[in-house]
């Protein structure tokens, strides 16, 4: 059994590879990333910026998409940008960036070379730094020195790299998603399918880079609300743990019992009206039911707050008024969580806890002496378990995941309105955080399921 749980263990970090490698794939390809965001907004704004004296409204130049690109990996092949985003790649920050322009100069024989060389002021330090490049067609840097005092860049932890014109068109190419070609009339690599583009000089770009991504710990930051991720999920995990915690507590609590007396007194009107109420509840969605008992008990009635998990007043009451607030707050949410689930986990206890008492070794255990409530309890109830169990491991997944639109309809701040609001602001950082924590609870919470089994049910061995 050990060998089965290790080896499960060890298949864990390699689906949530294949799952985020696949997510974070489709993000890359689908329109509406934030360059894209940046573009439509700039050019809503020029449209609304008709007409006014204004000449700047809603401009975006060339250097802002491009610090939008290197900010959230949009500047890399998909495959470096994943890599990146694991921690398994550099990443760069402080990225200065230098043109390679001829000056004309006093001297003649300093003209053929003046575009060999380029000053950067390195961001973070305001300190210039001298790059020189071997030849007029190379990439290769010859040195890279403080220009103050003629210091290597590099002992102070600098990088850096110079693009040639066509490694700056396969870039731009990349960001209106177009394909690239040679123009053999201007000798040079161009956009396909697009207007013409300017002509690009040799650039040389310095940087520090480090390794920084999921493996050590930061999930980036939010393009839209420039929050880091990691805490943007921390901050709501207590309210996911609330409300999951308060669901499965009740639902089980609930469901297991009244199962328990379903199937001890089937066909009798208790088992016939509950069955009823319990279909009732199951027919209709928790977010639907939620938006209902808003209506009617919160707008209407006005028996229960509308928004929210706390009144605004909360930090000043005192500590029961906190608790009497809170609970105010909860009781319409979380009849919305608990009444869907009702009628699957019910309904199957009963159905199982009846096949076994029709069951032989039930039978043969009452005729041999043994009482009713003992075969129930020792030995039907335990096997009628076992189908519930499978499940249990799963409530990891439903305790932090929470529901995005019950928490929408109600205005709650949890981790499944946090995934809503990723997905309609098209926050990638934040989708991709958010999903690499639900598919990791979700296979742990599957390993979880395969041990409560093999706790409850002693036949089953893991070889």
């Amino acid at each position: 059994m050990k060998a089965y749980f290790i080896r499960r263990l060890l298949l864990v970090p390699i689906t949530l590879l294949g799952v985020t490698m696949i997510v974070f794939a489709i993000s890359r390809a689908v329109p509406g990333g934030p360059v894209q965001m940046a573009l439509q907004q700039a050019s809503q704004g020029n449209e609304d910026g008709k007409g006014s004296n204004d000449k700047t409204s809603g401009s975006i130049d060339e250097d802002e998409i491009e610090k939008l690109e290197e900010e959230f990996g949009y500047d890399k092949p998909v495959a470096q940008a994943y890599l990146q985003w694991l921690g398994l790649w550099k990443k760069e920050s402080n990225i200065s960036k230098g043109e390679f322009k001829r000056v004309e100069r006093i001297r003649k024989s300093d003209i053929e070379d003046s575009d060999l060389e380029t000053l950067v002021l390195l961001s973070g330090e305001g300190r210039m730094a001298k790059i020189t490049r071997s030849d007029a067609e190379s990439t290769e840097v010859s040195s890279a020195v403080f220009l103050d005092t003629g210091e290597p860049i590099a002992e102070n932890g600098w990088e850096f790299r110079i693009e040639s014109p066509d490694d700056r068109v396969e870039r731009a190419a990349r960001r209106l998603q177009k394909g690239t070609r040679f123009d053999e009339e201007e000798g040079r690599i161009v956009i396909d399918h697009a207007s013409p583009t300017a002509t690009y000089a040799y650039r040389a770009v310095a940087y520090k880079g480090r390794f920084t991504g999921l493996m050590q710990g930061n999930l980036g930051r939010s393009s839209f609300y420039n929050d880091r991720v990691i805490d943007m999920i921390l901050e709501r995990m207590p309210i996911a743990l609330y409300f999951g915690l308060l669901t499965a507590i009740i639902t089980y609590g609930v469901c297991i019992p009244l199962g328990i007396v379903k199937a001890l007194k089937h066909r009798t009107l208790l088992d016939n009206s509950s069955s009823i109420l319990i279909f009732i509840g199951y027919s209709v969605p928790g977010f639907a039911l939620g938006a209902v008992l808003l209506v009617y008990l919160g707008a209407r009635m006005q028996w229960f707050p509308l928004t929210g998990l706390v009144s605004a007043e909360f930090d000043t009451l005192d500590t029961w008024s906190k608790i009497k607030d809170l609970a105010h707050h909860t009781v319409l949410p979380l009849i919305a969580y608990v009444t869907g689930g009702f009628a699957v986990t019910t309904m199957m206890m009963k159905n199982n806890l009846m096949d076994n008492l029709s069951a032989d070794y039930v039978r043969t255990a009452v005729a041999k002496g043994v009482s009713f409530r003992t075969a129930v309890f020792r030995h039907a109830f335990r096997n009628s378990f076992i189908p519930i169990a499978t499940g249990l491991g799963n409530l990891i997944t439903i305790i932090i995941g929470g529901s995005m639109l019950i928490e929408q309809v109600f205005d709650i701040p949890g981790f499944g309105l946090l995934q809503f609001q990723a997905i309609q602001d098209r926050d990638i950082p934040v989708i991709m955080g958010t999903l690499t924590i639900a598919a990791f609870l979700m296979l742990i919470g599957n390993i979880l399921s395969d041990f409560i089994v093999s706790l409850v049910d002693p036949r089953i061995k893991f070889n």
